[in-house]
């Protein structure tokens, strides 16, 4: 079972304040005038006794309200500076940031569910007792905070207004994560009151980075009280780890959805674009990636942008699912980001007028941003992640050091971005009706495939497998990724899974607004389709095809092909697609290679998400059902037609051949 407010709240326990009297006469103790001014500004009871907890517990020298004004937003991004946690580049408005080197990812083996006895945690996720957990927040966190500064941040998770955004407070002593979240949330002082009193909720986040030492990190936890909504982190600096709106409040949005609001509303980690159909109808598409399988690549590449990673969706009254961004900024991974497949994004970052934090690239002898990927010449030396670095530099394993980590980020705000859309800020959210999931498959799907129904497309979804990605510390190999929202997922994976199948099966949603689910795979290779070489088959802009495909499917205005595994395109609307989309030809010898289906290789696939998910006796029945009639269904191919079926004979075996 899962329930909120069960045990104790650990910031009251430690801080002492049980009442809003308390509150207030902490705050007369702590605050300068000013201070004290803007807090009582807030009238929440509970929010006011977080906050005066918070305090409490961590003792910092001085307090800051940050009511989001320009003149508190300078001074948050001067006391980086001050601090050395970011310092100043040529280009106006750009800093760098450095994370200790051992720290350059999400620390997933030193982060933790707070979990009273009776609840059920995920199986992909570290537990900790409340009684623990209490015990490691005084031992490590209490106190951290003396000799720094506290900014405490009042937050929307989501447009004001949304029916789904969620009131954060971020409470660190990080100028850093203070400057990222300006950036990258909407600051709501002004009516925060009002929007917690109307949606009846809200998250706390509690952050100190401590004395930012290596000989710290052992030390460094990242502890989310499910109950409470409140995560605790200490000692460490990645964003990921620290800017604790970003996955650790998504986790909580995650619980609502699965818990509280089943079949109203989904929190999920996915893209929102918009594109451009014929008629200049706006047809809008989120997705799903794990981490650095180019989720912020295919948001871009459309024409109107809301967001590159998180969603949260509902069914509206009128019967439309809409979606929102619960964040106004990136946290992009910039690796291959370029000229060529990122013109929009390298506006800003190469351009003067943005305010863009920089994260653990090389700042060259220029004080230039460089990266892997960004398509300029090699740099020559400069200052990196670990330090100073020249080229051909190796590590104590001999290995090269590369220019820049192949987790380093930038930070900016969707607004200085050419194709961002008003919208974003739209209470009413925008109306969805393509979902995609995508992850790093070499060798086994094509490149773009439709669900047949509702259940045929949470199946792609829960079916995701994806090469590990530089966004957690210590992971390799290759991996299933469940809506690439699995290390997302609190709770047990089978009761999100539930909550997919009703949720987009729902007799809520209307039919003619019912939207499309798809998979999408970039990563197919030469080899895999009988080649010689490791190249992919495509290039990064054929990405506004499959997603100018699934917009005109979604809208029944182009013809299908019927597989086992779900609707394919035809080649004469993926030729016109290319010529019209990007002007480029589009030979049908590639599209047999990437639209071809090799039957074992699926059926690989098929069984392995079968065994995984068989060893859990609570996954929904339509996940076995759907995969059973699939794998039956390659079967009766591979019987007639081999072991390689090629888009020619699936059109004849969809027709009864």
């Amino acid at each position: 079972m899962f329930a909120r407010n069960q045990g104790i709240d650990i910031a009251e326990e430690i801080g002492g304040i049980s009442s809003l009297d308390e509150a207030r006469r902490l705050f007369e103790e702590s605050l300068d005038p000013e201070q004290l001014s803007r807090i009582g500004r807030v009238r929440h009871p509970e929010v006011l006794k977080k906050i005066a907890n918070a305090i409490s517990m961590c003792r910092p020298d001085k307090v800051v309200i940050n009511t989001g004004s320009e003149e508190d937003r300078q001074f948050i991004r001067d006391l980086a500076l001050e601090k050395g946690e970011e310092a100043k580049l040529p280009l106006e408005g750009h800093t760098i940031h450095y994370d200790l080197k051992e720290e350059q990812g999400r620390i997933i083996d030193r982060t933790y569910y707070i979990a009273n006895e009776e609840e059920k945690v995920s199986s992909l996720a570290n537990r900790m007792s409340r009684e623990d957990a209490l015990e490691t927040v005084k031992k490590r966190l209490a106190g951290l905070m003396k000799g720094h500064t506290m900014v405490v941040g009042f937050y929307m998770r989501g447009p004001v207004g949304a029916p789904v955004s969620n009131p954060a407070l971020e409470i660190t002593s990080s100028a850093y994560v203070s400057h990222s979240a300006e950036i990258l949330y909407r600051n709501a002082y002004p009516v925060f009151d009002q929007e917690v009193a109307r949606l009846g909720h809200f998250f706390t986040n509690i952050h100190s980075e401590g004395l930012n030492r290596p000989e710290d990190l052992p030390d460094a936890r990242v502890l989310m009280d499910r109950s409470h909504w409140t995560t605790y982190s200490f000692n460490c600096t990645y964003a990921g780890n620290t800017l604790l709106m970003k996955k650790g409040n998504h986790r909580f949005a995650v619980d609502k959805a699965v818990y509280e609001s089943r079949e109203k509303e989904l929190a999920e980690h996915m893209f929102i674009t918009g594109i451009d159909g014929p008629g200049g109808r706006i047809t809008w598409i989120v997705g799903a990636a794990p981490s650095g399988c180019g989720k912020t690549t295919t948001a871009m590449a459309g024409n109107h942008f809301v967001g590159d990673d998180l969603a949260q969706m509902w069914i509206a009254e009128d019967g439309s699912v809409r979606s929102v961004n619960p964040e106004c900024g990136i946290f992009g991974i910039v690796e291959d980001v370029n000229w060529v497949g990122d013109p929009k994004l390298m506006d800003v970052l190469r351009k003067p007028g943005h305010e863009v934090i920089w994260s653990n690239v090389l700042i060259d002898e220029n004080g230039v941003p460089r990266w892997t990927g960004d398509g300029d010449p090699p740099p020559e030396k400069g200052v990196n992640f670990q330090g100073k670095w020249h080229r051909g530099m190796t590590d104590a394993n001999g290995k090269p050091v590369p220019v820049s980590h192949p987790n380093a980020r930038c930070t900016v705000s969707s607004s200085s971005l050419a194709n961002y859309s008003a919208l974003a800020e739209a209470a009413e959210g925008v109306e969805t009706r393509v979902i995609t999931y995508s992850g790093r498959d070499s060798d086994t799907m094509p490149p773009v495939w439709a669900g047949k129904n509702s259940d045929q497309g949470v199946v792609i979804g829960a079916c995701i497998v994806s090469a590990a990605t530089a966004t957690e510390v210590g992971a390799t190999g290759v991996k299933r990724a469940p809506w690439a929202n699995a290390p997302f997922i609190p709770g047990s994976l089978a009761d999100y899974m539930e909550a997919q199948f009703q949720f987009w099966a729902s007799d809520k949603i209307a039919e003619e607004k019912r939207p499309v689910l798809a998979g999408l795979n970039y990563f197919l290779t030469d080899e895999a389709r009988g080649g010689t070489t490791k190249k992919l088959l495509g290039e990064k802009r054929d990405v506004k095809v499959w997603l100018g495909w699934l917009e005109r499917h979604a809208h029944g205005e182009v013809e299908v092909i019927s597989t086992p595994i779900g609707n394919l395109p035809r080649y004469e609307d993926l030729q016109e697609l290319f010529r019209t989309i990007i002007d480029k030809d589009y030979p049908e010898s590639l599209y047999n290679k990437q639209f071809s289906l090799y039957i074992d290789n699926i059926i690989g696939r098929i069984d392995l998400q079968m065994e995984a998910y068989g060893k859990n006796p609570s996954t929904p029945k339509p996940l076995f059902s759907v995969l059973e009639e699939q794998r039956k269904g390659l079967l009766d191919l591979k019987r007639h037609y081999g072991e390689i079926v090629s888009p020619a004979q699936l059109l004849e075996a969809s027709r009864g051949g």
